[in-house]
């Protein structure tokens, strides 16, 4: 399963990596804001990405995806500090799958990788 991990910190990207090898998610790729994770879709079969992000932002990448015809439906889980009830609706309305506040246990976010791997 090929899993494109977004976030603009370096450091959140190699935590969230490191989780998922460790789960035996091998096949990662990375981009530090939207524009550079939609230049990397093609082959991609989940995103996990961060809101708060400088060129776009998490939310817009979001929509765009679910608006192309080539990515619309590859599931996509919201990893950011952004917790509150708002902002987890506005979330799941603009087409995320599910939702992980920073900061989360490894656990949480290697089973809900395996539950999007069987989805």
């Amino acid at each position: 399963m090929r899993i494109l991990v977004v976030d603009d910190s370096i450091t959140m990207r190699r935590i969230i990596v490191n989780n998922l090898k460790s789960a035996g998610f091998t096949d990662v790729v990375q981009a530090a804001n939207g524009v550079e994770a939609l230049s990397q879709m093609n082959g991609v079969e989940l995103v996990l990405t961060d809101w708060n992000m400088p060129v776009m932002d998490g939310l817009t990448l979001v929509k765009e995806i679910r608006a192309s015809a080539a990515f619309g439906n590859v599931p996509i889980v919201m990893i950011t500090t952004e917790g509150a009830r708002e902002e987890v609706l506005e979330a799941l309305r603009s087409g995320v799958n599910d939702y992980i506040v920073k900061p989360f246990p490894k656990q949480v976010l290697i089973e809900k990788v395996q539950s999007m791997s069987r989805g």
